[in-house]
Order: C-alpha cells, then sequence, then structure tokens
C-alpha cells in the first residue's frame, strides 16, 4: 500500500493527528490505534522521502549556524581557523570553496560533518 497523491496524504496526517492523543509510551503493542498509528506513520514517510527529499546543507549555511551558536565573528573565525578574514569571507559569499587543510580545519574546531565540507 502507498499513498498515491497530496489529497491522501493530508488525510493520513489528519488521522496521524487523531491517533496521537490516544496512545503514549505505555500503550500496548497490541492496540488497535497503535497498530493505526504505526503503519500510517510509515506510509507519510514514504510520501514525505519521495515528495519532499531533504538535501544535504549547504556549507555556508552551516558555517554560518556555527559562528552564531559559537558566537564568532568572521574575524574570530578565520583566526580559529588561521586563514585570512578576506578568505571567510570569499566562503560565506560563495566565491571560494576551503582548500583540503582548511576544510579539515572546519569539521574538526567547527564539529562540521567532513561530507558537507567536502560536497560529498
Amino acid at each position: 500500500m502507498k499513498i498515491l497523491n497530496k489529497i491522501a496524504y493530508e488525510a493520513t496526517m489528519a488521522r496521524i493527528e487523531e491517533l496521537l492523543p490516544l496512545v503514549d509510551d505505555n500503550t500496548p503493542m497490541s492496540d488497535k490505534n497503535l497498530i493505526e498509528l504505526d503503519l500510517l506513520s510509515g506510509l507519510a514517510a514514504e510520501y514525505e522521502e519521495e515528495h519532499y527529499p531533504i538535501g544535504k546543507p549547504a556549507l555556508v549555511d552551516i558555517i554560518k549556524l556555527r559562528m552564531y551558536e559559537m558566537g564568532l565573528t568572521q574575524t574570530s573565525l578565520a583566526s580559529l581557523l588561521g586563514i585570512s578574514k578576506s578568505r571567510i569571507s570569499d566562503y560565506l559569499n560563495g566565491r571560494s570553496e576551503p582548500t583540503l587543510q582548511v576544510a579539515r580545519e572546519m569539521s574538526v574546531k567547527l564539529n562540521i560533518d567532513a561530507s558537507i565540507v567536502l560536497g560529498v
């Protein structure tokens, strides 16, 4: 069984919303509401993966997020990574990509997954 269109997806999501208050962590696995919720959730997830895929985040967005989280300015980020402020500006504006050495530093010092830094 598969959700075939947006109308069926929206109806499924509405039913999931109705079922959520009826189950909790203590609901027995044999409960009909829990079984229905589990089945509908799986169908909805499959539909979402096909119709609303989530791509990998862009490196620029992750750098900006880490700067915000860590309270870094472009100057302090440049110092942390051992590169010039203008090079940071180039990365943030999409004018250039980090070298392998800088990518490694970003991955370690900013805790950014290597696959995102390297764009793989």
